[in-house]
This record gives C-alpha cells, structure tokens and sequence, in this order.
C-alpha cells in the first residue's frame, strides 16, 4: 500500500485471475429496434425493444428478442437470447442446397439458390440471416408481412427446412457415385 494512502476497512474485489474473455466467432446483427412511449402524469416514459440475428458464418444461426428501459441493455438481452437460440442448418458451400418457401405468422420468404458470385440478394432481415448463417449468394424475396420479427422468423423456418442433397437421395434409396474427395480419402485408408 502507498505510504499516504489510508486504510479505508474495504477490500479489493479484484482478488484472483481475472477472467478473459475469449474472442468469439460469432457475429450478431441488430434487425430492429423498436422504441414504445408510456404516458404518465409527469411526461413519457421510454422503453426500447430489440430484434437481434446472430450467427457464426459457418451454417449455425438464431434470432433473439429483448426488451428494456434502455437500448443497450435491450441489445444484450436479445444477443443472450439469440445466442441461446443458435440451430444448425444445411447449406451447400456458398448458397443453399435447393428453393424454400418459410412462412411464420404473416411473414413469407422465398429463397432460390444462386450461382457463385451473384451476392445476397436480399432485405432487411432476410439479409441479416443470411449473412449471419454464412450464405454469400442467394436470391430472396419477402412475399407477406413486412414485419421485421416475423420476417427474420420465416427466413429461418425456411433455413430450416433445407436437407443437403445425400440426405434426400439416402431417403430415397438412390445410390451414388462417392466424390474424388471421397474416393481419395477411401484409397488411402485401405494403403
């Protein structure tokens, strides 16, 4: 302790290692933020609400939802929220494996695969998802409700529904050839 400083009976809290946080790989996209006035006798009171997209670019996604009197408490809120959401969906290396239609609430979203280099062709929060979920080139369109939470909720509900293509043929019963990356991994176990 400094000689001039005097012992004011507290204690550090900074007691241990402190804890690092670890850079995460997640990258989290605020869709909406949505701000309600309360009238009460003295004047209005404010309180903010947030719809937040959070993804890892690698095919895993959720949307979280959060409110409070603030809007970065509003914002954290909803980023937990999404975090805990986050589902895994299939993708086919840049764009998605076939056309989806998701529907929730009045919301309705149309994804079309889309050749590389094309971009996300997209708005608002159907963007959002796509970008966060790892998506570079696909075709979108909004076709009901233009209400960013249900919009942001049939985009994934079409994500969803997207099976890769060896799922289907598998269901099917339909044999395939295996790929040069296959064959080559199968050659060099058996050697």
């Amino acid at each position: 302790m400094p000689p001039n400083a005097r012992n004011t009976g507290r204690r550090d809290n900074n007691r241990g290692p402190k804890e690092t946080k670890e850079p995460s790989d997640t990258v989290e996209k605020v869709v909406f933020i949505n701000r309600c006035a309360k009238v009460v006798k003295g004047g209005r009171r404010f309180s903010f609400s947030a719809l937040i997209v959070t993804g890892d670019h690698k095919g895993r996604v959720g949307c979280g939802f959060g409110k409070a009197k603030e809007v970065s408490e509003a914002i954290r809120k909803a980023s937990d929220s999404a975090r805990k959401a986050m589902r895994p969906m299939s993708l086919a290396q840049t764009t998605i494996p076939h056309e989806v239609t998701g529907e929730f609430g009045g919301g309705r979203v149309l994804l079309r695969p889309a050749s590389p280099g094309t971009g996300i062709i997209a708005g608002g929060g159907v963007r959002a998802v796509c970008e966060a979920v790892g998506i570079r080139d696909i075709l979108a369109k909004s076709l009901g409700s233009n209400n960013h939470a249900n919009v942001v909720k049939a985009t994934l509900e079409a994500l969803s529904k997207l099976r890769p293509r060896e799922e289907i043929f598998r269901v099917r019963g339909i044999k395939t050839k295996p790929s040069k990356a296959e064959a080559a991994a199968e050659i060099a176990a058996t050697a």
